[in-house]
Formats: C-alpha cells, structure tokens, sequence
C-alpha cells in the first residue's frame, strides 16, 4: 500500500503522541540493564530484525556494555501493508553461526507475533543454546499467537496502529523520534 509523502505528513500531524523521546531513552535505559544482568556473562549474539529493530537494535547497543557480536536477519509478513499474512518471507538470514550461542532478537514491537515466532523456531533449529525476544513496544491485545513472549520489552502499547522509532506508517515515519498512534485507529 503506497503513499504519498504528503499523507504521510498528513498522519503525523494528526497522530497521538503516546511517548515522547525522552520517554523511550528512559525506557531503553531499563532495558538495557534488563538485558545485561541477564546476558551479559554469555557471550550473546545480538540479532536485529530488519527493518523494523534496525533504529531498537542502534539505540540498545549503545547501552549494553559488554562483549557481544552483533548481526542481523530480514523476514517480513507485511510487506508494506497494514495487516500480514500469516507466512513469513525470508529475505537475509543471520550470517554469524547460531550454534552454542545465546542469540537476543531486537525488533520493534511484538504484535500478534507470526514473523518472531517463526524467527525463534528458526534460531532453535540452527542450534542457538537460548533464544530470547527483545521489543521496544509489546502490544497489549489478546490476539497474541501461541508459543511467543517477550522476554524483554521497554514499553506496553495499547491496541493501536503506532509508528516512530522503527515501526511504520506504510513504509514511512520508522525515523520518528517517539512512538505515535495514527488518529482514529
């Protein structure tokens, strides 16, 4: 679903702030410690999930103050759309071995949770010794499918379409400096 550089101006400047900058520096800041007390004696892999976690993952790795490798893998189920379908679309696979290793997936948010789900499986059946989920924003519905969770979020969304901070307003908006809802959705 396309548009036009003017709606998308249009929708942020008509979207709800939900939290401001500073709230998510403060918010990654949690997170961070979070991660570290748990992951930081286990040489973990750091995988961004793109495109989405590319802005989480810069802003966290910043904060995690430990030895670690990072890398990244590319699935979607969107495609640009406002809804996914159910199957996902391999587009870059991790090139770092996953053997052995306690590997962390940093994404965005953590919806309905098809594209993560499938992702750990994945991550489990090349061997990681531990997979963990890391998210900005874990939506708050009760559309959640089975067999995903969170095991680090910063922030608790309501049932909204939202954007900034690497989530999208149809392929625009991911650079937003805070986490907005779109009005009226």
């Amino acid at each position: 679903m396309s548009i036009t550089p003017e709606e998308a101006n249009r929708a942020m400047a008509e979207a709800d702030l939900l939290y401001s900058a500073e709230q998510v520096a403060q918010a990654l800041d949690v997170l961070a410690a979070e991660i570290t007390t748990a992951l930081g004696d286990r040489n973990p892999l750091v995988v961004c999930v793109m495109n989405g976690g590319v802005i989480v993952t810069g802003h966290l790795l910043t904060r995690l103050n430990f030895p670690l490798e990072q890398d990244y893998l590319h699935a979607t189920r969107y495609r640009g759309a406002t809804s996914g379908s159910q199957t996902i679309t391999w587009l870059h696979k991790p090139e770092t071995s996953l053997e052995g290793r306690h590997v962390l997936l940093v994404d965005d948010i953590l919806d309905e949770g098809y594209t993560l789900r499938e992702i750990s499986r994945w991550c489990r059946e090349q061997g990681a010794a531990s997979v963990h989920v890391a998210a900005l924003a874990d939506k708050q519905h009760d559309r959640r499918v089975d067999g995903i969770a969170c095991d680090f979020s910063a922030l608790k969304l309501a049932d909204r379409y939202v954007f900034g901070f690497g989530m999208d307003y149809k392929e625009y908006w991911r650079n937003a400096n805070g986490i907005y809802a779109v009005k009226g959705l």
